[in-house]
């Protein structure tokens, strides 16, 4: 049986930005149908369907080789599909560059750190206002008073995901100097620095302490209750899972083999054979 959650604690009020409509009322459905992915013969997604329900949060769980990460470099625009749809709202994404999913509002972090570990905690964060930012880079660069007034409203939402995420004192340190798990939590925020509708969390968990684990995963539930965005998440800790998912859908050899609330999956017998093994499940 899978094993049951821990206690994730109390998430802190997500930060708003008043210069934003509600994102409840502006997050799409993500929509996958007969997902397929091939590579030199090797099928590693198999006509996988699902619906991330706005403002919810979607697990995707499964063994190791079971297509998560593959489903997630599609839905990054990392891979193409060989076939099948993955739409979100109106917008067709596969085939799309990753750039231009990401000015749709899809963020994503992945499995290993990424912040460039010489600039600042503050620096790496703004990088993820990149695509809401209009000065040029002439204007910035004469430093405009428009561009000037843009560069404060663009660090002070920085400061506010910072402190949501408890990051606020490490702003002026080098990415590279933070511990682990406040690296983790600095690319969760410079994710949420781009104001998305729809994040991908791929393992956000891994590598961190228990108490590093619950503190993320308040932060987690935070988002998704104060924000109203729709989160992807792709992580072995079931704990976690059964904790934050609204829907779990389970991946085996690159095929849907079960999905539904947590409680429903946790006792699939097609779940508990993928992850223990035919003969354990009977044991």
């Amino acid at each position: 049986m899978i094993p049951p959650p821990e206690d994730d604690g109390t998430p802190r009020p997500a930060p708003h930005d008043d210069t934003r409509p509600p994102a409840s009322g502006d997050v799409p459905p993500l929509t996958i149908r007969d997902l397929t992915v091939r590579f030199a013969g090797l099928t590693a997604l198999d006509a996988v369907s699902l619906t991330v329900e706005p403002g919810t949060v979607h697990a995707v769980i499964g063994p190791n080789g079971a297509g998560k990460s593959t489903c997630f470099n599609v839905l990054s625009g990392v891979y193409r599909a060989t076939s099948g749809s993955v739409r979100f709202g109106p917008h067709e994404l596969t085939g799309m560059r990753p750039h231009r999913i990401a000015e749709l509002g899809v963020a994503r972090i992945f499995q290993n750190l990424a912040l460039p570990p010489r600039a600042t905690v503050a620096d790496s964060l703004l990088l993820g206002r990149h695509r809401l930012t209009r000065a040029g880079f002439l204007g910035a660069g004469l430093r405009l008073p428009s561009a000037a007034r843009e560069d404060r409203v663009h660090r002070e939402r920085v400061r506010e995901i910072a402190a949501f995420v408890g990051i606020e004192d490490q702003l002026g340190l080098p990415a590279g100097a933070l511990p682990y798990g406040q690296r983790k939590l600095a690319e969760l925020a410079r994710a949420l620095c781009m104001e998305p509708r729809l994040l991908l969390l791929d393992e956000p968990v891994a590598g961190m302490t228990a108490a590093e684990r619950r503190r993320t995963a308040a932060v987690i539930a935070g988002v998704r209750e104060g924000l109203g965005i729709s989160i992807v998440l792709v992580e072995h800790d079931m704990g976690v899972v059964m904790r934050l998912a609204d829907t779990v859908t389970v991946l085996d050899f690159g095929r849907r083999i079960a999905s539904g609330t947590p409680g429903d999956v946790q006792n699939d017998p097609a779940v508990v054979r993928a992850y223990l093994g035919q003969e354990a499940a009977g044991a």
